[in-house]
């Protein structure tokens, strides 16, 4: 009777998972369809005029290549210009960055701390200080970012067919560094090429991802100022958008790179807050996402898919290991019919790690195949890390449970990759 119980459960819980997200093996069909699509790439000589924010906590030693990158784009150079929010720092970043050429402003403010608060504080500068400049839009960078000579060129053409919040191909500056910074870097590549160009292609919308994007000066100014101030803004500002309508486009020509964690300690704090900042984010809107699932007229896909980003699917995963890990307990300690449960559990954990690892082993695999050129690591180090990436991915499973009961606040991740992009690609 327990086995048999057993037995369904795992079942059970495997097929709820599996109907939740089956649309997502659909995108990748997709993706790889859109991929090798003929069609012309579109441009266009209609250029808009735009402000580079970046919000830098102590970022002294990477913030001047990212605005070395800025400067060199393929771009009117009169038409950008920077705009650096020294936020609560300690070093000589500000420094750094008036040096480059960058306009900053510093801000200090213990309790008001986090990205959202310091992206609000420039964007009301530049609308009161600089209105007389009459911005377009706003493109959003942190200070470990490097840009892609065409990046701005590319976002424009996007931005001119009038999507009016943009996102763009995330790219890691350190790949190879280890398994931690592979995992990150091979997740960002697959949520910009296997979720937002799928997204796009089906006319949905896409979401953004904590930074590398451009948005329409007058939507922030219409929202009163950057007012996305959860752990994870940039989830919350792309849930907030879609609920209303809006669709986020993505352009896979633009490219940036950012750097990402290697230790696992600082990853463990980073993605603790990304998985309290999503269920904040659920907790918030999840209500109304699914109430317009069920009744909208529109944008009911869109808001499907970022329910089943935001909803804390690792939990799925923990409730079916808990479970499991309980009746096997009981059989140990003799509770139950030791043998038979002890057994069926056994099986079902196996069973499960086996199905888990193979589809994130397929994610990784597919993901490092297709975008393998514009991966910068050494062949065996690409090939490696395709079988690392499920074990990265199951280390979100203690982070989910863990992010249930703790608190959490923001805390600056220290970055020390000072990159060019020439030395990226070398």
């Amino acid at each position: 009777m327990i086995s048999k119980f057993v037995t369904n459960f795992n079942f059970i819980m495997f097929l709820f998972f599996a109907i939740l997200y089956f649309y997502q093996i659909i995108y990748m069909f997709i993706a790889l369809k859109a991929k090798k699509s003929k069609k012309k790439h579109i441009s266009n000589s209609n250029f808009h005029k735009y402000a580079v924010i970046i919000a830098a906590r102590n970022e002294e030693l990477v913030i001047g290549q990212l605005i070395n990158s800025i400067k060199k784009q393929n771009y009117p150079k009169e038409l950008i210009d920077i705009f650096v929010i020294a936020d609560n720092c300690t070093d000589q970043t500000a420094l750094v960055a008036e040096q480059s050429g960058a306009i900053v402003r510093k801000r200090i403010n213990k309790d008001q701390v986090g990205k959202g608060y310091a992206l609000d504080y420039m964007i009301k500068i530049i609308q009161t200080e600089f209105a007389y400049k009459k911005y377009d839009g706003y493109f959003i960078f942190d200070a470990d970012n490097l840009l892609d000579q065409n990046y701005i060129n590319e976002m424009n053409n996007t931005f001119s067919q009038g999507y009016r919040v943009i996102t763009s191909y995330r790219n890691s500056k350190n790949y190879d560094q280890n398994w931690i910074s592979a995992g990150y870097a091979l997740w960002f590549l697959h949520e910009a090429e296997y979720l937002n160009l799928p997204r796009m292609t089906i006319n949905s919308s896409c979401a953004v991802s904590g930074t590398g994007f451009l948005v329409e000066a007058e939507l922030i100014k219409n929202n009163g100022g950057w007012v996305h101030h959860l752990l994870t803004e940039d989830i919350e500002f792309s849930v907030s958008l879609i609920i209303k309508g809006e669709k986020i486009g993505y352009n896979r020509h633009a490219i940036f790179y950012d750097e990402q964690p290697v230790k696992f300690k600082q990853s463990w704090n980073q993605r603790l807050r990304w998985a309290k900042g999503f269920y904040q984010v659920f907790s918030k809107y999840g209500k109304t996402l699914i109430d317009t699932i069920i009744k909208g007229k529109q944008n009911r896909f869109s808001c499907f898919d970022m329910t089943m980003t935001i909803m804390p699917a690792m939990l799925i995963s923990c409730t079916s290991l808990i479970i499991n890990g309980l009746f096997f307990l009981a059989g140990i300690l003799g509770f139950l019919d030791g043998k038979e449960v002890i057994e069926v559990t056994t099986i079902a954990l196996v069973r499960s790690f086996c199905w888990y690892y193979g589809l994130l082993f397929v994610l990784g695999f597919v993901t490092t195949l297709t975008e393998w050129r514009k991966i910068y690591s050494p062949g065996w180090k690409k090939i490696l890390y395709t079988f690392t990436f499920p074990f990265f991915m199951f280390t979100y499973i203690p982070i989910a449970i863990v992010a249930l009961f703790k608190e959490v606040e923001w805390k600056p991740i220290t970055h020390t990759v000072a990159k060019s992009i020439d030395d990226v690609r070398s």
